[in-house]
């Protein structure tokens, strides 16, 4: 049975680890070819290796790109339609959480703009050149592949709630993903381009985990949990295949949450989850 990114080419920033890397390989597992970009170049080269490995029937290449770089992310863009053809999938997921990201008091003016950098104008201009590629996306019938594609912007659940362990920049970037993705998705919804923001709940990866390097700062957040853990970040990355695919044809300008309950939460409960975490696919 074909795939449900089969034959369609995705480009992925951020994929040398996390949510990056596990959509990578889930997204090959479908069929589709794969652009990891990562300023770890290492870390996008694993990530190709793994793929090249388990699914011979795909394509997978690395890129080191910086997306605080406009032009790291056009030649990026260029060099997926250059090998492929297309791009029908675009996953704007690199970010920043900065250890010095504190209140409206503590953050200098460095960190705000680095974060802003990154996690704003870098989402800005994934989909700035993935819109210019995707209007040329030629149809191909007997594959289902037509103009048009699937832009994902990640954001978090911090973008939704107001947290009082602040991390400033961070948080108005997120929410500013949030407004502009809504914004593009009106602006394209005729053209076949759909954009929708991943909205993360707390996850178990190294972005976060180097964050909370104290177990006062894991249990803190953990009692808001009403599955009583982290997220893994194969679950971030079957909600970015989700959107990704045409399950979601119906679907665009939404804040898509994934945060095992958390912005619905009052209470949680009490004891242990029965069900332990589902296995990375990386790591499988």
């Amino acid at each position: 049975m074909p795939g449900r990114l089969q034959d369609r080419v995705a480009l992925i920033t951020g994929a040398g680890s996390g949510i990056g890397l596990e959509s990578s390989v889930l997204f090959a597992q479908e069929g589709a070819h794969i652009v990891l970009c990562d300023i770890n170049a290492d870390g996008a080269k694993k990530g190709a290796e793994i793929i090249a490995e388990r699914y011979p029937n795909v394509t997978a290449i690395a890129i080191k790109c910086d997306v605080s770089k406009e032009q790291d992310i056009r030649d990026a863009v260029a060099t997926a339609v250059e090998k492929f053809g297309r791009l029908d999938i675009m996953f704007n997921n690199a970010g920043i959480m900065h250890p010095e990201d504190d209140n409206a008091l503590n953050t200098e003016e460095r960190i705000w703009d680095l974060t802003m950098q990154i996690n704003l104008k870098g989402v800005w201009w994934g989909c700035k050149y993935a819109i210019l590629a995707m209007r040329q996306n030629p149809t191909d019938a007997s594959k289902g592949l037509h103009t048009g594609g699937s832009i994902i912007n990640t954001a978090s659940f911090v973008a939704l709630m107001g947290a009082a362990t602040p991390q400033l920049a961070y948080t108005a970037s997120k929410g500013a993903v949030l407004a502009m993705t809504r914004e593009l998705a009106m602006v394209h919804a005729r053209e076949g381009i759909r954009l929708n923001s991943l909205c993360p709940g707390p996850l178990k990866t190294p972005l976060l985990m180097d964050f909370l390097n104290t177990e006062e700062k894991r249990q803190r957040r953990m009692v808001h949990l009403p599955m009583g853990r982290f997220g893994e970040a194969i679950e971030q990355a079957r909600a970015a295949l989700f959107l990704a695919s045409d399950d979601s044809s119906y679907m665009t300008g939404t804040d898509f949450t994934v945060d095992g309950g958390l912005s619905s939460a009052y209470v949680t409960a009490i004891g242990e989850p029965i069900l332990p975490p589902p296995v990375s696919l990386v790591n499988s």
